[in-house]
Parts: C-alpha cells; structure tokens; sequence
C-alpha cells in the first residue's frame, strides 16, 4: 500500500513512493502496491463521512506495509496527509509496518520531516522501520534507482 501525501496527485514525492512500493513488492514477491493518492481526494478530506476518503482510510487499514510519503511543508509532513490520518483512532495501524518516505530541499528538512511522519505512524501504532527514506528534491530524478536501492538494503 502506498499513500502519497502531496496535495498534487501525480507529484515526484507520488513517483518516488510509488518506486518505493513497487521496489519493496518485487522483492518480497507481493502484488503490486495500491495507491493513494491524497490529493486527489480533494475537498472530500474535510467532509465528514465522505465516501472516497473513508473508502481510502479502511484500505488504509486494512494494510499489513504501507509505504507513506510526503513532501516537506514547514519543516513537517504535508497537511492533507495529517487530515487523512487523524481521524483514524488509536493504534489503527497496530502490528503494520509502515516505510516513512520524505521528499525536501535540504537534509536538515529531510531529517526533521521524517522524524515528524514517523512520530505520527508510531503514535498510530505502526512498526516504523528504521531507516526510513529521506530524499532531496534534487535527487527526485533518480527515484527509481533510489527505490531498488532502498529495498535491497532492508531487511525484509
């Protein structure tokens, strides 16, 4: 399952998490990832009990790895993706690993973006692995070697 948590669907941070996904379901011999993107949800975030959004939480749930991405806004992860989540209560990714992937200008931004995300996965019950995946918007260009080269270093 990848999440893509940029308000532009189609976004580099989306290419990047969807490399990412597919880098990791190829090595584990899984089906190809599902993605969200959250952007394309819309003004449906903030409408209570929209269908599109709710649908997109329960997939959400429902995962056992989710690869979730972001680029860095203010030092942090994207708003749209913190409205995504927080309706989700209290360890609903519990026992689910969970990829923190960051897209930023500088490693300092990287860095303190991806401690946020993991922060907020962790809070949300996921198995965050270590390291996640920080990358520089001037990298972005090579995301799919960057993805192959992410998932054959881990230890799946």
């Amino acid at each position: 399952m990848v999440v893509s948590g940029n308000p532009r669907a189609g976004s580099r941070t989306s290419a990047l998490a969807v490399a990412v996904g597919e880098a990791i379901a190829e090595r584990l011999g899984s089906p190809q990832p599902h993605v969200i993107e959250v952007g394309s949800l819309g003004t449906g975030l903030l409408a209570p009990g929209d269908e599109s959004t709710e649908t997109a939480r329960a997939i959400i749930r429902e995962a056992n790895l989710l690869v979730v991405a972001t680029p860095t806004f203010k030092g942090s992860y994207s708003g749209v993706l913190k409205v995504l989540l927080d309706p989700l209560p209290a360890q609903a990714l519990a026992g689910k690993l969970a990829v923190p992937v960051v897209t930023a200008g500088s490693a300092t931004q990287a860095t303190a973006a991806e401690a946020l995300l993991r922060q907020l996965l962790v809070e949300l019950g996921a198995i965050v692995v270590r390291p996640g995946l920080p990358v520089l918007e001037a990298d972005l260009p090579e995301s799919t070697a960057i993805a192959q080269k992410y998932a054959a270093a881990m230890d799946w």
